[in-house]
């Protein structure tokens, strides 16, 4: 088969498509033939050399897929071979074929195409799981997310404004702003020029851009709020006043998807599966994609994701 290598550790360019070994499934695990991966954030990082791979992860990027079963391992039961699905991973998905963990696989919503719910896994999964399974995000409350206008912020708006809770984001220009609007956002901030503490307080914060927001953040919780920081976009490092965390009861939560151990990931795709899907499903979250381009592209793809440009996923599809 072919996949999407990285020669060493650099800019796009270092992006190779090339002849690599067919994976094999372990025990538990099903070989799924790729339709479509998607970009994260994290694939640009990997690239980069700036995200080290957990123990085992496949070494070419991309962290969800769609397509067929093909193969299924020792151990698997409730999937056949030929069955449609997308899928969580812990790294392979610029592939031709990845092995998965039978816990990670989704069915494939009605009314969505194959290669366009490779756009799902990822995204979906980490927004459940940090603003709901983590956060506790609840109806009434007001939400913050930074970034409404990337592939993880455009799920974030449609997914707690379905919660029924009131929704805030920060987005890059008036065009950003307007598709937020659209998803849902009750209220757009650009973060060029406005300041989004002005605006709070908020119940809940999903911050994809670490570094110094962490004080702005914590100063704009309300009280018992809660901050997940999901990126570090903006470097490791950010002030942390203590004392408004113990009189305001604030929690700040660090996580990630990809290092979390296999049953929490199988746990997780359960809970995104039943509570999200209904609402694909019945309309109230839209898959949003920004463009489709070859496997084989990869690292114009990256070019693209990494101008900032983008509104929703980038999908790289095989022939």
């Amino acid at each position: 088969m072919k996949a999407v290598t990285i020669k060493e550790a650099g800019g796009p360019e270092v992006l190779e498509w090339t002849e690599v070994e067919d994976p094999a499934p372990g025990a538990g695990e099903v070989v799924v033939d790729v339709v479509a991966s998607a970009l994260n954030r994290a694939d640009v990082m990997q690239r980069m050399g700036l995200y080290p791979l957990p123990k085992g992860a496949s070494p070419y990027p991309g962290l969800e897929v769609s397509g067929r079963i093909s193969a299924i391992g020792q151990g698997v039961s409730g999937w056949q071979l030929g069955d449609e699905v997308c899928a969580l991973l812990t790294g392979g998905g610029y592939a031709q074929k990845v092995a998965v963990p039978a816990g990670q696989l989704f069915t494939i919503p009605k009314g969505i195409g194959l290669a366009e719910a490779a756009a799902l896994p990822e995204a979906v999964a980490t927004v459940w799981s940090n603003i709901v399974m983590t956060a506790g995000l609840k109806e009434g409350e007001t939400f913050l997310v930074h970034g409404g206008a990337g592939g993880v912020g455009t799920f974030a708006i449609q997914i707690a404004k379905a919660l029924g809770a009131r929704v805030v984001t920060t987005v890059g220009g008036p065009q950003k702003a307007a598709r937020a609007q659209d998803l849902g956002a009750d209220l757009t901030i650009n973060y060029r020029t406005q300041d989004f503490t002005e605006h709070g307080p908020y119940d809940v914060i999903l911050d994809v851009v670490g570094g110094q927001y962490l004080e702005r953040n914590i100063r704009s919780l309300a009280t018992d709020g809660r901050l997940t920081v999901i990126g570090l976009q903006d470097g490791l490092e950010g002030n942390l006043n203590l004392a408004e965390l113990v009189f305001r009861r604030l929690s700040v939560h660090g996580t990630t998807l990809r290092t979390r151990p296999a049953e929490q990931k199988a746990a997780i795709v359960a809970a995104a599966q039943e509570k999200v899907w209904p609402m694909i499903e019945n309309g109230a979250v839209q898959l949003i994609i920004d463009q489709t381009l070859p496997m084989a592209e990869a690292a114009q793809a990256h070019r693209l994701m990494e101008t900032g440009q983008h509104t929703g996923k980038i999908l790289l599809v095989n022939d």
